[in-house]
Formats: structure tokens, C-alpha cells, sequence
């Protein structure tokens, strides 16, 4: 099965998370077959009922290739052209997982060992699959995490921050609104305050950016409001710590500010200068599964084909040129790491 069949078969199964299984036993079958052909060890690691990581082995690993199976709604199948494959998942991620599979079948080929195949799940929600794996770490140096890059090799990836604002009031009628209090009006001046917080800046990452994703509140529009709430979301090039002391302080009196989730930016593993003039870079403003891992299997590393624009759109698809670059990519790089 070539790349081009073998995206559009994983592209087929239906994996929006969190009903990874179907998608999971069809890599586990076919990573047996080549194992069995080439002294290669597969296994599945449960992450809950029914959803399990899939583990491929040659030898030690030193070099772990790494990507998710999962995807976003809503499922729609496969279809082509001269130029691209298209359908949920194409380039996010399992495109990623083709272009991988036949990249370790060609070092194979060419009697390269210390490599694995190591496909999680849940992702797109709360990488479930990779603070599983994180536990079960089997000494890889390195790991070569797939996403959308359109096959550059990302120096970085920004983190994310995510507050839930929410003020409080007191109902009354709006014809005498003295004797109520808006939540509403007093989150919009917190929000006017948050949006004035200096974004932080990063030489690699660059800037930081907000996005107040929702606001909800009222009860009526002849009431006064006694309640209100809103999302922020920041793409953080830092630790984060900054803007959380900031908005806290710039809500205070307006309203309160729940942390609900923060993953820090994250500054990708790097080659010899000699090895770094082959690969084209970028930086990727969205998160991945690298913090999950949290170090446990290796230096991280985070290239793939396809373009994240198209990732969870209605228009998702990957180039097939690409896929067939990546395969030359991801060989390349694991040869250049397990001789480093």
C-alpha cells in the first residue's frame, strides 16, 4: 500500500476523538505484519476502555516517531486529485502517520534499527494518550513529533493560556437600572482592561497574541443582568507567569479570572548548524503533544506535511507532493540523530 492509499485508508476510519479504537486496531494490524517481517515488537498500551496507544519497537529505541490518531469533528471521508488528498484528519495528523509508517519501512529496509513508532490518543482535547505514554517511556534520546508544518522544521511552539472571566450583578428592571447592578457592563470594562495587558515577546516564538473567544450573560433584555461571563485564550511565548499576575490584576473589582488551562511555549531541540542548513524552519503558533511527553522519550523535535490553515476545516487536505517529501525528511532526520 502506498502513502497516498494508506492516508486515504486511516482517513476512512472515523477517529474523532474520543473513538480512537477502529483506527487503533488497523495500525496495530498492519504494524504486526511488518514487525513480524523485520523482528520488530508492537504493542498497545490502554489509556482508558476502548482507547489505547499503539508501540512499535526495532531494537532500543533512539529515535521515536510520534504523532496523534484522533481528530476533530465532524468525520467526512476521503476523495482526491492530481494534487492532494482530502477528508478529516489529511494533514492532522494522518497523512503524518503515512509519510512515518513508510519512512521506518525504508530505514528498515536499509538495516537501520533503534526506531519506533509510537501513535497516541486524545490530542485534540487534553493528550490523554501522551501523559499515558509519558509514564511508560522506553529511553528513547529522541522523539520526532508529526504535525502540520508543511515540512519545516518548527525551533519553537507558543504555549497556551486560557482564562474564564466571569462577573457577577444584581437583576432589576431595566426602566430603573439604579436599582440593579450589570454583570455585563462590568465585564466589558474587565475585558477593555485585559486587552490593554502588554503582550510578551520572544526572539524565536514572536509576539503573544489574545482572542476573547465567547461572552455569555443576561437573562432578558428588559432585565439588568446579574451575570456574565467570557473566555480568553493567549498564545503565550513564555511560561505564561507574566499575564497571569496581569489579569488578575486587571479584572480585579470587575470581576474574577479562573485559570482553566496553561501549557507553556515550548523551544524545539536543534541540530549542528551544518545538519540545520538542509532543513527550511518555522515557528507554529499552535500546541502540540510535546509537553505532555514532558521529556520522557527524548529531545523533542516537530515537523510534518500539510498546512495547519487547512487542519480542522471544512476543506482539510494535504498535499500529495509533500507526503512523499516527508518520507525522505523524517529518514533523513532519523539517520542524522541516531549517528549524532
Amino acid at each position: 500500500m502506498n502513502v497516498f492509499e494508506l492516508t486515504r485508508a486511516l482517513v476512512d476510519i472515523d477517529s474523532v476523538t474520543p473513538n480512537e479504537e477502529k483506527v487503533g486496531l488497523y495500525l496495530a494490524d498492519l504494524l504486526s505484519g511488518l514487525a513480524a517481517q523485520t523482528g520488530g515488537q508492537v504493542e498497545t498500551i490502554e489509556v482508558e476502555p476502548h482507547r489505547f496507544n499503539v508501540l512499535a519497537t526495532w531494537g532500543q529505541p533512539i529515535v521515536t516517531f510520534s504523532t496523534h490518531i484522533d481528530t476533530v469533528p465532524p468525520f467526512f471521508p476521503s476523495r482526491e486529485d492530481e494534487q492532494w488528498i482530502w477528508g478529516r484528519g489529511a494533514c492532522d495528523t494522518k497523512g503524518i502517520i503515512a509519510s512515518m509508517v513508510h519512512a521506518v519501512e525504508g530505514l528498515l529496509s536499509e538495516g537501520v534499527r533503534g526506531i519506533a513508532l509510537l501513535f497516541v490518543v486524545g490530542e485534540e482535547r487534553n493528550s490523554a494518550g501522551a501523559l499515558t505514554a509519558a509514564k511508560q517511556s522506553r529511553g528513547s534520546r529522541f522523539i520526532i513529533n508529526g504535525e502540520p508544518t508543511e515540512n519545516k522544521l518548527a525551533l519553537g511552539s507558543k504555549g497556551a493560556l486560557r482564562f474564564e472571566v466571569t462577573a457577577r450583578g444584581r437583576m432589576a428592571h431595566s426602566a430603573y437600572p439604579h436599582l440593579g447592578e450589570s454583570a455585563i457592563e462590568k465585564l466589558l470594562d474587565a475585558l477593555e482592561r485585559v486587552r490593554r495587558i502588554p503582550l510578551g515577546h520572544d526572539p524565536v516564538l514572536g509576539a503573544s497574541t489574545l482572542n476573547i473567544g465567547t461572552i455569555h450573560g443576561g437573562r432578558a433584555p428588559n432585565v439588568i443582568p446579574d451575570h456574565a461571563s467570557a473566555e480568553v485564550f493567549i498564545r503565550i511565548v513564555d511560561s505564561g507567569d507574566a499575564f497571569r499576575a496581569a489579569i488578575a490584576e486587571a479584572v480585579a473589582g470587575f470581576a474574577e479570572a479562573r485559570e482553566v488551562l496553561c501549557i507553556p511555549a515550548l523551544h524545539m531541540a536543534t541540530l549542528p548548524s551544518d545538519a540545520m542548513a538542509r532543513f527550511e524552519t518555522t515557528v507554529v503558533s499552535y500546541t502540540t503533544d510535546i509537553p505532555a511527553f514532558g521529556g520522557a522519550w527524548g529531545r523533542p523535535f516537530l515537523i510534518g506535511p500539510g498546512s495547519i490553515h487547512f487542519a480542522h476545516t471544512d476543506e482539510e487536505r494535504v498535499p500529495k507532493a509533500e507526503l512523499l517529501e516527508a518520507i525522505e525528511i523524517y529518514k533523513q532526520l532519523a539517520r542524522q540523530l541516531i549517528t549524532q
